[in-house]
């Protein structure tokens, strides 16, 4: 096998960065050359788990992935390369975001980390939104902090940090309490003109809170927020060891603010600038539009979050997407299987997404809720996935598929509405990325046809927030000046790659509409299952 000699002497230079990013279901590392292009990768699959009723990973799990995935990226570096990685340029880590990770003197965990998929922090949700008069989503790490004081925890009075995934990983090999702008505005509001935490709301929470009379106050707790460039630290001989217990790698190497996954799926899309968006689909949906102003009300369904410059975003979030989809495609390779068919998964969902777009325009009045979970978006607490259909559904399987595919996308839809026809926010473009888009050309119209908008997908995308987390550690390390990471990503990053674009079908946005329609309609039928079947 030829060896890519540039590839290699930018890695053996020490010259290469690396980008990890721990997503719900992989956990993935990118290493990227001086062009920003990828030169080796490596990933670990893995899977929350619903324990006590809370959606959770274990410590243990976390860093068993970060090594596994780190030494599958090595073991490519080898292979295609002949050379080993000493050292690096820099590296990034990011995450899913929210959640609640809080540690005491010891720096020990209080309690299990409580993910962003979690919905039960409703009551300290509306308190907060009402008492900041800005929207707090149940999944936000004060939402969590706040209901943990509500329900009486005895673990609360010992908080000496509390962070998120990406700022546990990043704090633990560097030292560092720490986080990005972007992923801290998922944790608290930001003041957008300090590009810190809003210093008001966090002295009007503290004042909420001051008859617990806890030893502490949120600054106390909470980490440093810093902007994308800023240098956030390097990777301590402790850390060293639980990212490469091969001692391959050296110690010092500077990292970038760690960020979370709606962050780097801007990066990867390059869609920080204003009137730009992008929709990440995966285990969950979420859209990002980079807003050139406040909007003008509060609204639950919307997000206001920050890039990781610091610049307002509106965000739309729902928590499940593709996980329902992939179990029904995992049924039709049960079923092939049972035939003594040797599936190829790859081609199993192609042919099946392919087949959608066969279906009615509508999805034969077929109906399907795809909540694992619960759904912020349309107040559901729990999660009970279902299939409705009348006798006189067309129940076909171009139609299911179809039907399938459109409800990943429904929650979405109602909060993209109330943006884009409510508060007539202009977007010039959108980009999709995720697994949704793997098969060309299906996921995207549906998308497109969905939002009524065109969508584009670019080539860089499907490397995902990886690479994206990547690509913000190499602007740290070789920005010029005061430039900006727009400019960073428009002039050095993607200046010659084009994204496909699609537009959306006139009878795809009718279709879409129509399905919407019955989606609102049958809703009771999804709160009387979350109520019936416990």
């Amino acid at each position: 096998m030829a060896i890519n000699s540039n590839a290699k002497d930018v890695i053996c230079q020490g010259k290469a960065i690396l980008g990890i990013e721990f997503g719900s279901t992989r956990i993935k590392a990118v290493l990227i050359g001086e062009n920003h292009e990828p030169i080796a990768s490596g990933s670990h699959e893995w899977e929350n788990q619903l324990i006590d009723n809370i959606w959770t990973y274990s410590i243990d799990d976390i860093w068993a992935g970060l090594q596994d995935s780190y030494r599958k990226m090595c073991e490519e570096v080898k292979e295609k390369y002949d050379t080993e990685i000493t050292t690096l340029a820099a590296i990034g880590f990011s995450a899913m975001m929210h959640g609640y990770m809080a540690f005491g003197a010891d720096d020990e965990i209080l309690v299990p980390f409580r993910t962003w998929r979690n919905s039960i922090t409703e009551e300290a949700s509306e308190a907060l939104t009402k008492l900041f008069n800005y929207n707090i989503p149940q999944r936000w790490s004060i939402a969590h902090l706040y209901q943990a004081i509500l329900n009486g925890e005895e673990h609360v009075k010992e908080i000496c940090f509390q962070t998120t995934l990406a700022g546990y990983i990043h704090w633990t090999l560097t030292g560092k309490k720490v986080l990005g702008v972007g992923e801290a505005s998922g944790m608290f509001p930001i003041d957008i003109a300090t590009g810190k935490f809003n210093q008001s709301m966090v002295e009007k929470f503290d004042a909420a809170i001051a008859d617990k009379k806890y030893p502490w106050k949120l600054s106390d707790i909470f980490p440093e927020v810093l902007s994308a460039g800023e240098n956030a630290g390097s990777l301590t001989e402790e850390g060293v060891k639980l990212l490469d217990p091969s001692g391959t790698l050296q110690a010092g190497i500077p990292l970038c603010p760690p960020e979370g996954d709606a962050g780097t799926g801007m990066v990867a899309t390059n869609s920080v600038e204003r009137r730009t968006g992008n929709v990440s689909a995966g285990t969950s949906v979420f859209s990002m539009v980079v807003l050139e102003k406040e909007l003008s009300k509060v609204y639950p369904e919307l997000d206001l979050v920050t890039t990781p410059s610091g610049d307002l975003v509106a965000m739309v979030h729902c928590n499940n997407c593709t996980s329902d989809l992939n179990a029904w495609v995992n049924i039709f390779k049960e079923f092939a299987e049972a035939f003594g068919m040797d599936v190829d998964m790859n081609k199993l969902f192609g042919t099946l997404y392919k087949k959608a777009m066969e279906g009615d325009v509508n999805g034969g009045n077929l109906l399907s809720y795809n909540y694992i979970s619960g759904e912020n978006i349309t107040g559901m607490e729990e999660g009970r996935p279902l299939f409705v259909r009348t006798p006189n559904s067309k129940f076909t399987l171009a139609n299911f598929m179809r039907v399938n595919l459109y409800t990943a996308l429904g929650a979405l839809k109602m909060g993209m509405d109330i943006l884009l026809k409510e508060e007539g926010v202009k977007v010039d473009k959108l980009l999709g990325h995720g697994g949704l888009f793997k098969t060309k050309g299906v996921g995207q119209q549906i998308l497109a046809d969905a939002m009524n908008t065109p969508i584009s997908v670019m080539e860089t995308a499907g490397e995902g927030g990886a690479w994206g987390i990547a690509v913000l550690a190499a602007y740290m390390s070789k920005k010029a000046g005061g430039e900006s990471l727009g400019d960073y990503l428009g002039k050095k990053v993607f200046a010659d790659q084009e994204g496909s674009e699609l537009a959306p079908n006139p009878e795809g946005v009718k279709g879409f509409d129509e399905f919407i329609k019955i989606y609102k309609e049958g809703l009771p039928i999804e709160r009387a299952a979350v109520d019936s079947m416990k």
